[in-house]
């Protein structure tokens, strides 16, 4: 099978020849990668590790002017080193200053999905026939951590909430109508589309339930609908501890889960493989808290046996880092996770 045609199996609940396996990964993890295995480029190394990563569609930016260390909403960014690389974080917030929802109407220009051409999305499928193709969705929460800062983005959920309301029913209009012009330049192309919002912590929700319901699963709803209406696959990504509101999220439409960081409360495998493996596919779940980055290649391969396991019992799961590796990570292990995984992973 292809990439494409092995992800289209598991997402449709037949069998694939083996287990798909996917990549993600901080630059400097991947540089060292790449010097590892002397390979030249990353699809090199994805080749010769018979991983089955997808390719990422997205529109050109031909919008205002935008400063290197800025991004269009005006947030303006530094990289933070935190000893084996670096992190772009926000670090000026342009809706922090404001009050009412009044203000930030009359003071802040928010970004048209016309600042982007959409024209230029099929030439981007030449040379990936074969891979999954990933286009479209939305994750405005963080962004809105970006506008107000994370501390004030939490505090305005009680104490503000007309604010939340406002801002976020903009951003996920923004995210819509961009998702919508990605599906319009190429029909019945995109497989995935990324809805997400990181919910969780390492012991349970960084927000209540409640507050899920009313600020996010309504839009994101919107999202999922548009791109099952599209023939697209919701892959959806919620960090940390976010079991509680699985049920809401599956309710919502979601297809995947990723990315399964089962060291975290009430994430066991085998409870997530129990309670919702009939509707859905599992995503990740190599640990990078410590398995990756200080366990043994035995304790590598054991854990990828393990999901295979758990998880891919009955189908129903793709392999891979539960979120990007870290450049801390060793090689080795990494090299160790894909060989296991194309070993053990044939049906």
């Amino acid at each position: 099978m292809t990439p494409r045609e092995r992800w289209l199996a598991v997402l449709t609940r037949r069998q694939p020849d083996r287990v798909p396996m996917d990549y993600w990964a901080t630059t400097e993890a991947t540089d060292r990668l790449l010097r590892h295995l002397g390979c030249g480029s990353l699809r090199e190394a994805l080749e010769k590790l018979h991983v089955d990563r997808p390719v990422t569609v997205a529109p050109e930016y031909v919008g205002p002017w935008v400063a290197d260390d800025a991004d269009v909403f005006g947030s303006r960014y530094q990289h933070i080193d935190y000893g084996t690389g670096t992190y772009r974080e926000a670090v000026s917030h342009p809706l922090a200053r404001f009050d009412s929802v009044a203000e930030i109407e009359r003071s802040y220009t928010w970004p048209s999905p016309d600042w982007w051409d959409y024209r230029e999305i099929p030439r981007q499928l030449a040379g990936n026939e074969m891979y999954p193709i990933r286009g479209g969705g939305s994750e405005p929460f963080l962004r809105y951590k970006n506008l107000r800062g994370q501390e004030q983005a939490f505090i305005d959920l009680i104490d503000n909430p007309e604010i939340v309301h406002y801002c976020l029913d903009r951003l996920f209009d923004l995210a819509y109508e961009n998702t919508r012009r990605i599906y319009e330049q190429i029909p019945e192309q995109v497989m995935l589309t990324y809805v997400a919002e990181d919910m969780g912590g390492q012991t349970d929700l960084m927000f209540s339930p409640a507050q899920i319901r009313e600020f996010l699963l309504p839009w994101m709803k919107r999202v999922i609908d548009l791109a099952h209406e599209a023939g697209a696959f919701v892959f959806h990504h919620n960090d940390g501890s976010c079991r509680r509101i699985l049920p809401d999220m599956i309710a919502a439409g979601i297809d995947l889960l990723n990315p399964i960081q089962w060291r975290c409360a009430g994430m066991d495998r085998a409870g997530l493989k129990r309670d919702f493996g009939d509707r859905l596919v599992f995503h990740g779940a190599v640990d990078n808290q410590y398995t990756l980055p200080f366990g043994t290649v035995a304790e590598v391969r054991q854990e990828v046996l393990d999901n295979l396991a758990i998880l891919g019992a009955g189908g129903g799961y793709i392999l891979g880092p539960c979120h990007n590796i870290q450049a801390v990570s060793p090689p080795e292990n990494v090299v160790a996770m894909y060989e296991t995984g194309y070993e053990n992973g044939w049906t």
